[in-house]
């Protein structure tokens, strides 16, 4: 597709709500999605993969919730390609505006033999099958050659015509485990677009993963040959070493427009808002030298990069930072500020809240300008995402006291608000944060293994905000949570509240399925025995 002055569109998949899940440590509850989706919405991604719906009961219901929500994307779902796996994709993406079920199965030789333990002609077979199985569910099915760039060439090129004619519109190729370089990757597609009869009536698409460091330089080798779609996550996470950084390949593009003679649909102005939000939903933060996103990426401390900014930005800045959403001025608020100047500036940092969540974080706002003297971006940064990923239900933090010293034991007592009660518990731990963790357990009766917990402070100074981070894990399962505060020990209490919250509503949800699954299944048992009577 051309457009803007005969370019070609490059389409967007996001894949930051399955893939980017996949990270270890990046597991996201329901809420947390829906946030991380109404970004992706405002950056105007063209599909978002929400998830692998045949993987549990959450996952399609975290399908399903995002399906209904998003208005303008495709929604997309993963799924083997199998009848079952179909069906539930189709079940959880039905009711969205785009529908798009994404179907794959494996086509390299060492796939096919050790792990489907099938012959070539019988995964042709399986693929054409399932894709038009599949087309007769959705009008949108993408099909995904997995460990494509370790697969035989004759057998590609069989693979891509097959799934095409039996209805597949968009064909993915992917790098599944980072083998590619990008000159080869780049061979690929455009030995695909030569050797494949039928591949004008599919889009291109790539999926690259970064095990060398390599997943943007071989999508953008890719896009210079041809391909169409780029997959990408916000900040590059997902399996392993992750996959390609949507806002690296993004502003790459943007940037050299004149050398890719192509465009995406993205709002390059709201990249950094997503990029902050998933860092805070995921708990997995930039280094700060990352591309576009890290802290240092505007950042210029050598005396003759100084000089050189200073006559023009241009000399050492090849985009600006307003151009991915960093505020142009970095406004100072105090406790003097008024609520308009505080909306407007919560609007230009990139958040959109009902009058409702407006009221509280403004008071939250005014608490935290009594206690420091200058509230910057940073600060309300913080405060809004706290708000914005805050579990409405469960404990609430009433109070809490410790005592500490190299002397003495550490104590603390926590009282907490649980279903409308104060419940208090005094602990003892290694230092006065791991003896709260301790009374917080012993209150919620909760059996969870601290995984990590990190601090930093939000801003300079003495005043700073402290952020906290922790992961927690019950069995297999992992859960993040995070805390705001001017006290390193109250953000600490306010992650660890968050994390075990969220633990608390999964096997609250997760309990209530399966009551209803045996009610179902026990009135199922009744019917019959009445009809046998």
């Amino acid at each position: 597709m051309r457009d803007k002055n005969n370019m070609r569109r490059i389409y967007v998949f996001d894949t930051t709500l399955r893939d980017g899940e996949q990270s270890p440590g990046c597991t996201m509850n329901l809420n947390d999605k829906l946030l991380v989706a109404e970004h992706l919405e405002a950056l105007r991604v063209d599909v978002i993969e929400a998830g692998f719906a045949i993987a549990s009961k959450g996952d399609l219901a975290s399908v399903k919730a995002i399906a209904e929500v998003v208005k303008n994307a495709t929604v997309a779902s993963l799924c083997r390609a199998l009848p079952g796996d179909i069906d539930c994709a189709w079940e959880g993406v039905k009711r969205a505006a785009r529908p798009r079920i994404h179907t794959f199965i494996a086509t390299s030789p060492i796939h096919m033999e050790f792990k489907l333990k099938m012959r070539p002609d019988e995964v042709y077979q399986q693929a054409v099958e399932m894709v038009k199985y599949a087309r007769n569910l959705c009008g949108d099915v993408e099909f995904s050659l997995e460990d494509c760039s370790r697969s035989e060439r004759a057998f590609i090129y069989r693979v891509i015509e097959g799934v095409i004619a039996a209805g597949a519109s968009t064909v993915n190729i992917p790098d599944t485990v980072g083998y590619a370089v990008p000159e080869e990757f780049g061979q690929l597609i455009a030995d695909i677009r030569a050797h494949v009869p039928n591949i004008a009536q599919a889009r291109i698409a790539v999926h690259c993963h970064n095990d060398l460091g390599l997943a943007v330089a071989n999508s953008l080798a890719a896009i210079k040959a041809g391909a169409e779609q780029v997959e990408c996550t916000v900040n590059g996470i997902g399996e392993r070493a992750g996959n390609t950084a949507l806002e690296e390949v993004v502003m790459a593009i943007q940037t050299r427009k004149d050398y890719y003679q192509a465009y995406t649909n993205i709002d390059t102005s709201r990249i950094y808002p997503a990029s902050r939000c998933v860092v805070n939903v995921t708990g997995s933060r930039v280094q700060a030298n990352k591309s576009i996103v890290g802290e240092n990426a505007f950042a210029h401390e050598a005396g003759i990069h100084q000089h050189g900014m200073l006559a023009n930005p241009l000399t050492y800045e090849i985009m600006t930072p307003e151009s991915i959403g960093l505020p142009a001025n970095k406004m100072v608020l105090g406790k003097h500020s008024g609520k308009h100047a505080f909306e407007s500036r919560l609007a230009e940092l990139g958040f959109n809240f009902d009058e409702q969540r407006i009221k509280e974080l403004f008071g939250k706002f005014k608490d935290l300008a009594d206690r420091k003297k200058c509230v910057g971006d940073a600060d309300i940064e913080a405060l809004a995402y706290d708000v914005q990923t805050m579990v409405v239900a469960g404990a609430r933090l009433d109070r809490f006291n410790t005592t500490a010293s190299n002397a003495i034991t550490p104590v603390s007592t926590v009282r907490l608000i649980v279903d409308g009660k104060k419940v208090e518990q005094v602990a003892i731990g290694d230092g006065p944060i791991s003896a709260s963790f301790a009374a917080i357990n012993q209150i919620l009766e909760v059996d969870v293994a601290l995984d990590s917990f990190e601090l930093s402070a939000v801003t300079g100074g003495r005043d700073a905000q402290c952020e906290a981070t922790v992961r927690v894990r019950n069995g297999e399962r992992n859960y993040h949570g995070r805390g705001v505060s001017t006290d390193v020990i109250e953000a600490s209490i306010l992650a660890y509240i968050q994390a075990v919250n969220i633990l608390m509503n999964e096997q609250e949800r997760r309990s209530a399925a399966l009551a209803e699954e045996c009610g179902i299944q026990s009135d199922a048992r009744l019917n019959n025995e009445k009809t046998r009577t």
